[in-house]
């Protein structure tokens, strides 16, 4: 069995290829491949992080483990929530300024590890510990800062990662400039916390000697993660939403994520078009249609609950074809995996933008899923604990009717599906190779400074957009997420490809 993969990074893409090596499958492959990234994409990503993980066996049903985020809290006084944070500001994107809030009062229960330790059981073929040790080599002698990270912390280092002593000694030299593209990291306890890991299971995350330091440290100051929360929390197999695009069936995230709806609804809307080619008529379809489904997502999609029916709304207005009579009614890693047996795994995973907390002695950086404004408009004080928070994550798997496979899914915050849309689009229907239709320049809509507006990269066929502002980027930018897509194809073979927005990798491993 052979496998294709694809990550952002080099050697988390190689990571992957190496347990392929040792016998692993799709899921033992994007499994390594993703605690690599989580602990050596530094900002981007974290250990204590949260995803999903989609997988899709040709000999049995698609599942997606959700392993997001849940509302901490437990045990405490709700005057608890709103302390030990800070709102921060800094310039990404070149768009606007984010704003976010850090601290210890930002971090979630994380789910990734829980995830990670299902879908090993249930779905790989190989160890756990095998599946630990390229990450756990990597801790052990240091990796080199990638270049995507060294320029997320370019942008994010002051404000996010400078507060925290064990963070601000990790990243940065002693005249207090940021590690820079290459430099070889070293993060103190990150081995010895991956050791534990590796030898007794998950669960010493969430009950054992690891969760227990991760909740003294954060009570110690304010937070709201208590060890009730760590005990209780479970990774969920779901059902994933299934809708056609052209030949090919598609499954992604369910809810209570919205990530997967609202790809689906934008899909099935570019389904109803006559879009041939790039032109400043298809632009402005796309802009309307991107705009028609998130404003939907920003009204009915709530925080808090599982939405059934408002997604089966979404889902049934898109299947009409008139984006009109929908305005009537974060940071992140990804990775893709297919086998030459037709197995498929597509993982998406997010520590926020950083809570800058790492836990003294561990290695472990924490998430701020908590503080991630664009997620939580409304705020989160009404949550009750345990609550899973709200995804735009959209992992996602392509089935044809002669056998390929494609697993596809992407970073980046609210352009995730206006970004994974579009590389469909690009690939199924206008027929480019999986290579261009990543490389092809993107738009996204969003509403800076209360007007509509669309941002999109340089080389995008448009005139005038009708009804919106535009910004245009001088080039490619991972503002528009970064797109990690493997494909098995049964009279071609395998091939993968990773975006050129990120310093990502491909990899190609089995026997």
């Amino acid at each position: 069995m052979s496998l294709s993969i694809a990550s952002g990074s080099q050697i988390s893409a190689d990571a992957g290829a190496a347990v392929a090596n040792q016998g692993g499958n799709a899921v033992d492959s994007a499994l390594a491949a993703t605690l690599v990234a989580m602990c050596t994409d530094l900002g981007v990503m974290a250990p204590g992080a949260s995803g999903f993980i989609t997988i899709w066996s040709p000999a049995g049903e698609p599942v997606v483990i959700d392993a997001y985020a849940e509302m901490p809290g437990r045990g405490l006084d709700s005057q608890r929530f709103g302390k030990g944070m800070e709102e921060v500001f800094f310039d990404y994107g070149g768009s606007d300024v984010i704003r976010t809030i850090v601290g210890y009062g930002t971090i979630a229960t994380p789910g990734i590890f829980a995830g990670l330790g299902m879908a090993s059981q249930q779905y790989g073929n190989l160890p756990w510990e095998n599946i630990v040790a390229p990450c756990l080599q990597w801790a052990e002698q240091g990796f080199p800062l990638l270049g995507g990270a060294a320029d997320y912390l370019l942008h994010t280092h002051q404000a996010i990662f400078s507060w925290h002593p064990e963070s601000y000694r990790a990243l940065h030299h002693p005249d207090g400039s940021p590690l820079g593209e290459g430099e070889i990291v070293h993060i103190p306890g990150l081995a010895d916390s991956l050791r534990l890991i590796a030898k007794e299971g998950v669960e010493t995350f969430y009950t054992g000697e690891l969760g227990q330091r991760i909740v003294a440290e954060i009570q110690a100051n304010q937070g709201l993660l208590t060890a009730q929360d760590l005990a209780a929390y479970r990774a969920i197999e779901r059902s994933p939403i299934r809708f056609h695009f052209h030949d090919w069936e598609v499954i992604t995230n369910p809810p209570p994520a919205v990530g997967g709806a609202c790809l689906a609804a934008m899909l099935l809307l570019l389904e109803c078009q006559s879009l041939q080619e790039w032109n400043p008529q298809m632009v402005q379809q796309l802009a309307e249609i991107q705009r028609a489904v998130l404003e939907y997502r920003h009204h009915y999609l709530s925080e808090g609950s599982d939405d059934f029916g408002e997604i089966t709304q979404l889902l049934e207005l898109a299947r009409m074809g008139n984006h009109q009579k929908f305005l009537k009614s974060p940071s992140t890693i990804h990775i893709s995996t297919v086998d030459s047996n037709g197995l498929a795994c597509s993982i998406t995973a997010s520590a926020g933008y950083g809570s800058g907390v790492m836990v003294p002695g561990t290695g472990l950086w924490l998430n701020n899923s908590l503080g991630e404004m664009e997620l939580h408009p409304q705020g989160l004080q009404g949550l009750t604990p345990g609550t899973r928070l709200i995804s735009n994550m959209a992992p996602s798997i392509a089935r044809h009717p002669d056998g390929r496979v494609l697993a596809i899914g992407s970073p980046g915050a609210s352009r995730i599906t206006t970004v994974i849309a579009q590389v469909l689009l690009n690939f199924v229907h206008m027929g480019m190779s999986l290579e261009d239709a990543i490389a092809h320049p993107r738009l996204h809509y969003e509403v800076l400074e209360k007007l509509p507006t669309i941002v999109l990269e340089a080389g995008v066929n448009v005139g005038e957009i009708e009804g919106f502002i535009t910004h245009e980027f001088p080039g490619l930018s991972m503002y528009f997420g970064g797109v990690q897509a493997a494909l098995w194809n049964p009279q071609i073979g395998l091939s993968a490809a990773a975006d050129p927005r990120r310093a990502g990798g491909v990899a190609y491993g089995g026997k």
